[in-house]
């Protein structure tokens, strides 16, 4: 049996070195408490202005969507309090539209 032996050169590439300390990522827990304290203050004094208990779990949800919202920017205590309003409007213009439609479906029920 005959065998063939070749020798085959191989290119030896230039090992990549890495640094041992690489620059830390930027730490967002400092802010993530900020934006927390900032959503709870915001959304106290939209609790305290409305006064109706109806609305209350529709501003908190509102206020959970533009925190989460606000976090996926780069300045989300920045962005948050425009959010907030916003959808803090929709909110309670929701509500308002549900309760006169309660209202004149009780009319009608009472007409009846």
């Amino acid at each position: 049996m005959k065998v063939n032996r070749q020798t085959m050169k191989t290119r030896r590439r230039r090992e990549n070195r890495f640094e041992a300390n690489p620059a830390p990522a930027p730490f967002r827990a400092l802010e993530e408490n900020e934006l927390e304290m900032l959503k709870d203050r915001l959304l106290r004094q939209r609790l305290n202005e409305s006064g109706v208990a109806e609305v209350n779990s529709r501003l908190r949800r509102a206020a959970n969507e533009a925190a989460a919202l606000a976090w996926t920017t780069h300045v989300p205590l920045l962005v948050f309090p425009a959010l907030f309003e916003e959808k803090a409007g929709v909110a309670l213009a929701q509500a308002r539209r549900q309760a006169n439609v309660r209202e004149r479906s009780r009319e009608i029920l009472l007409a009846a």
